[in-house]
């Protein structure tokens, strides 16, 4: 398996599985957004293996160099900060660079931000659509949660600490009885802690004193429900 896709923990280092260990370990090289945070990782485990950046400013040159590589038999892990590569991560331009080339592509399943917040939400169901990040621009985000109004599934998105207080006043301007859960991971990396991710849930007109509030440190991820003129459905933001 020359390239292998590897999930890596959203907050505890203990939420890594022994497959991508023992992956990240027999490589030849691992290939990761910052080689500070994944070197914390490797050494927590006693794993050794060589780091190669691999950002999103230097992601079009890197797959230029890799793709001959790979093309070789060379074994290559790829990993981000936080989470599976490729969902709103680097990793999808060589993902599907090395599968046009015929390179086999494996993929290790682990710890997913979007399914974590999904369920610690409360408005799971059987169906959930995923945004990536909210729109910056207020006449984009409005757009946005007129569009989602009339679906009947949660939706899940992204969003800045420092933006989150913006989106939910947004939110609650367009739709005011629209369910919301805001969810975070308190990034306890150490793995000695008991902290969990963490969702506060409640409807969006409740949400615009948040802005008062410090922001989190840490990812916010809000889920939002669904719903066709007032809304009764599931939804998320991250």
């Amino acid at each position: 398996m020359p390239l292998v896709v590897c999930a890596t923990p959203i907050g505890n280092l203990e939420d890594v599985t022994l497959r991508v260990l023992r992956e990240l370990a027999e490589v030849d090289v691992v290939l990761c957004e910052d080689t500070r945070r994944t070197r914390k990782l490797l050494d927590r485990h006693g794993v050794e293996a060589r780091l190669l950046s691999y950002h999103q400013h230097n992601e079009a040159r890197r797959v230029d160099e890799l793709l001959p590589r790979l093309e070789a038999g060379e074994r290559i892990a790829l990993a981000s900060d936080a989470g599976l590569p490729g969902i709103n991560d680097p990793g999808a331009r060589l993902i599907a660079a090395a599968i046009e080339r015929g390179v086999e592509v494996t993929v290790l399943p682990g710890p997913s931000a979007v399914e974590t917040a999904l369920v610690a939400s409360g408005l799971v169901g059987e169906r959930y659509a995923f945004v990536g990040y909210l729109p910056r621009a207020h006449e984009a985000l409005a757009r946005l949660w007129e569009e989602t109004a009339s679906w009947s599934w949660p939706v899940v998105a992204f969003e800045s600490p420092q933006r989150l207080p913006a989106s939910l006043r947004s939110l609650a301007e367009v739709d005011p009885e629209r369910p919301v859960a805001v969810c975070r991971d308190p990034r306890d990396r150490t793995g000695a802690g008991r902290k969990r991710t963490r969702s506060l849930q409640s409807p969006s007109s409740s949400r615009p004193g948040c802005p008062a509030a410090k922001p989190p440190r840490s990812s916010p991820v809000s889920r939002v429900s669904p719903g066709t003129g007032c809304i009764t459905g599931p939804c998320s933001l991250h």
